[in-house]
């Protein structure tokens, strides 16, 4: 069932083809996911779906954001991943306590949904789609393991500037002295990405802008000493 503005058929089968799913199947195969799948609209902060919930299909982000992560009993989050559009998310295999949605410019998510009873008899008849999203779980289990690694042996200021980095290339193809890219995250919203507090995270951009490496501009990050940031990521940074 579609909700008033719902994307149209065509739209849908246009942002399937460019997902790492769905990317490489046949066009009247997507015209048939999209057709069969229903969308829903979430408001932001809006609870998708939570940990050892039965499985009751498949999500794939049309537009916005949703994060994964992981709440201890003070309240302090730990961010696992990030979804966005263009890559799609099994409802069965993450391993988060909650997972809130997070949409920059307070955009709402939209998502298509294929039901469960419809996956299965799916990845069976197409195959190659099975393979791929096998593919994608390694991936996700290798960046899972690569933050438990930064969580056990860097300590903030290495994971803020590898962070930094990370959020500069999505947005900026070579990166050099001088390059500048948003990061609409609050320092809240930092912290719940490298396992610290605000406090924390604020106190080490400070010290990134007093040190010249960084300017910042409301939610607009320069980078001034790229060398510098790049040797924070492996080296203990001393003051």
């Amino acid at each position: 069932m579609q909700e008033d503005g719902a994307m149209s058929v065509e739209r849908r089968i246009e942002v399937l083809a460019k997902s790492a799913l769905f990317q490489n199947l046949p066009t009247i195969v997507l015209t048939e996911l999209a057709a069969r799948g229903s969308e829903r609209k979430l408001q932001r902060g809006q609870i998708l779906f939570s940990a050892n919930e039965p499985a009751d299909g498949m999500y794939v982000v049309l537009s916005g954001s949703v994060r994964a992560f992981r709440e201890n009993m003070d309240g302090r989050e730990q961010t696992i991943h990030v979804e966005r559009r263009r890559h799609a998310g099994g409802s069965n295999r993450l391993r988060s306590r909650t997972v809130p949605l997070l949409h920059h410019g307070g955009r709402r998510l939209r998502d298509a949904f294929p039901g469960k009873r419809r996956c299965a008899p799916f990845m069976l008849k197409h195959p190659e789609m099975a393979l791929t999203a096998l593919a994608m779980m390694a991936k996700k289990l290798r960046t899972v393991a690569t933050l438990a690694e930064q969580l056990a042996l860097k300590d903030v200021s290495q994971r803020l500037a590898t962070l930094l980095i990370e959020e500069a290339q999505r947005s900026v193809p070579k990166l050099q002295d001088g390059v500048s890219f948003s990061l609409p995250l609050s320092h809240t919203q930092l912290a719940a990405r490298l396992g610290s507090v605000r406090e924390v995270v604020t106190r080490s951009l400070q010290k990134l802008v007093q040190q010249e490496v960084l300017a910042i501009h409301g939610h607009r990050i320069v980078i001034l000493d790229l060398e510098a940031l790049r040797t924070m990521t492996e080296n203990h940074h001393q003051s």
